[in-house]
């Protein structure tokens, strides 16, 4: 639960991820963004692409789910940006998959 993961855990879990990600090719190749150190460009582009998730939800803050944020947290999507997954925001991971008439 992420509620339950030190510092470390969480950017041990980002590093695992985002390595596997970024080594998927084809149609899934792609890029992760990390949160910690994400630039205000970057930042407007995912949210303009309503990709990016934030910190304040009441609900996982009461949760303790938002601890050491935006440590251990990114996002990564393929280049069709049809394959979405976020780490370390509401669930360990959460993967989106997306195609048209879907």
């Amino acid at each position: 639960f992420n509620p339950c993961l030190t510092e470390a855990q969480y950017k041990e879990m980002e590093e695992k991820v985002s390595s596997t990600l970024c080594g998927l090719s084809g149609e899934l190749k792609g890029t992760f963004y990390p949160l910690t150190g994400m630039s205000k460009e970057v930042q407007q582009k995912l949210i303009d692409d309503h990709f990016l998730f934030k910190e304040g939800d009441r609900f996982l803050q009461t949760a303790n789910a938002c601890r050491f944020w935006p440590t251990g947290r990114g996002i990564f999507h393929n280049d069709d940006k049809t394959f979405l997954v976020w780490v370390n925001e509401e669930d360990h991971l959460r993967i989106i998959s997306m195609q048209m008439g879907g």
